[in-house]
């Protein structure tokens, strides 16, 4: 068959024609090209409509009003002095700032889930959703992460009958299938576009170490974020929440948590617990072209083993320095945010079936999924007295601790939490700060902090490392 009788059959067989295992007559090629009505209506009614008559009702828009507090100062905005002042700069003043996402229902209660970065505004923060049949109400947040950029709400009021999504096993999803996208672009009102999953388990892009995302060519804008992705059963198979775009709009790369992970976080809400990932006691990379040189493989694929912690879950199941993770319970991963992925959906009290590649010979390792070790009472301190950390509680930087606070070390002191009008608030400390130097006194646990900081000085110097950034801080005592 030549290539134009293939088209000509493909053709007749998307209007519904019966077409017989042969060529093409001459009036059947006429036919096709004179490009007549289908034969039937059913054939020419092909719609999502009945999809989205099942899915809109329960994607809502998130109202969100925050009363922050703001300094006037000719110095407030330089960044050099609102490293460590920013929150003292200048006098004090109040404004409302309002912001605008989606939301999907999840449960006939009023289960809302929605991104983090939706909500999150500091500060008095009110909100407010609205249904598509105009009903709004007041919810709070009973849940949020935001490495996971997943928040749970819960409307307030109502009578438990609301319009809901039922979750879909995103797992199940592949590339070419048909999704569509429901959400409050540009907050013009609830609007759903189209397209197809176009690829899964995308983590390059994620904040964090469990992030893998759903790539859909389905239009995302500004306004979509925690609104629905839906696959053609009208069940719920990720939450948008971001779009790769050099211009602000929609240029078909998107990006959606799956479903089972929000999942994860919509039962634990919904149960009052905290969701906790599951700790292996091992550092893992992704595979680079020179890591996988210097093991003889010839894939640039799987998670590299390079530290294995004492007495770790990692190392009593057998897992060795230098081993690659290639799949999880079957399922392929291409590096070490696909493995966390996979352990934090299975969860905690759950034991999970590594492969790995060691010594280019296929091996497989059951590993128990238990959570990090809690800091004991000698681990955290809270600061007082006359120095800049006054009011900073601190702590050695634990497996739970690095995980909580998204850290990339297991050594030395971190700023848990900073309390409201503290001194250590005035100077900037933020929970995540890592006292790295007091003075010329190198810190590595919470005893060396409190005993530089028992003497006081006539100039404090206290060197402190935020992500990729190391500040000096330099305070008269």
């Amino acid at each position: 068959m030549t290539m134009k009788n293939l088209v000509l059959v493909c053709a007749a067989a998307i209007l519904g024609l019966s077409v017989a295992p042969k060529l093409f007559s001459p009036a059947e090629v006429s036919f096709a090209q004179e490009k007549v009505p289908p034969p039937s209506r059913e054939a020419a009614q092909y719609s999502f409509s009945p999809i989205v008559k099942k899915a809109a009702p329960a994607v809502v828009n998130v109202y969100v009003r925050t009363r922050v507090q703001t300094f006037d100062s000719p110095f407030a905005n330089d960044p050099f002095f609102r490293q460590f002042f920013g929150r003292a700069l200048g006098r004090p003043s109040e404004r409302v700032m309002s912001s605008l996402g989606s939301g999907v229902i999840v449960s006939p209660e009023g289960l809302i889930v929605t991104n983090t970065h939706v909500i999150k505004g500091g500060g008095d923060t009110a909100i407010r959703v609205a249904l598509t049949d105009k009903r709004e109400f007041d919810a709070k947040v009973i849940a949020q992460d935001e490495k996971a950029d997943i928040a749970v709400l819960k409307i307030d009021g109502g009578d438990g009958s609301f319009p809901y999504l039922r979750f879909d096993d995103s797992d199940s999803l592949e590339v070419g299938d048909l999704v569509l996208a429901i959400g409050n672009p540009f907050g013009v009102g609830q609007t759903v576009t189209s397209g197809i999953v176009s690829a899964l388990s995308r983590s390059e892009v994620g904040q964090s170490d469990s992030q893998v995302f759903i790539q859909t060519d389905a239009a995302i804008n500004p306004g979509n974020s925690g609104g629905a992705l839906v696959d053609m059963s009208g069940r719920l198979v990720g939450i948008n929440t971001m779009i790769y775009s050099q211009s602000g709009g929609s240029v078909g790369i998107g990006f959606a948590i799956p479903s089972n992970l929000v999942r994860l976080y919509a039962d634990s809400a919904a149960g009052g617990r905290k969701v906790e990932r599951p700790w292996i006691g091992a550092k893992l990379e992704a595979m680079s072209h020179d890591i996988a040189q210097g093991l003889g493989l010839n894939r640039v694929s799987g998670a590299v083993v390079t530290r294995l912690y004492d007495k770790g879950p990692a190392a009593d199941a057998g897992l060795e320095a230098g081993d690659v993770i290639t799949a999880v319970d079957g399922v392929e991963v291409i590096d070490a945010r696909g493995v966390y992925y996979r352990l934090t959906t299975k969860g905690i009290g759950q034991s999970a079936r590594l492969t790995v590649l060691r010594s280019n010979k296929a091996v497989d390792v059951n590993l128990p999924l238990v959570g990090a070790p809690k800091p004991g009472k000698d681990d955290a301190k809270n600061l007082s007295g006359n120095h800049p950390l006054d009011g900073a509680r601190i702590s050695n930087i634990l497996p739970s601790v690095a995980d909580e606070l998204g850290l990339d070390q297991s050594e030395g002191v971190v700023v848990t939490s900073v309390r409201d009008g503290s001194t250590a608030q005035t100077f900037g400390f933020k929970p995540g700060d890592i006292i790295a130097a007091i003075g010329t006194d190198q810190i590595a646990n919470v005893d060396d902090a409190e005993k530089a900081l028992s003497t006081r000085k006539r100039l404090w110097q206290i060197s402190v490392k935020r992500g990729e950034r190391v500040l000096q801080l330099q305070v008269p005592g």
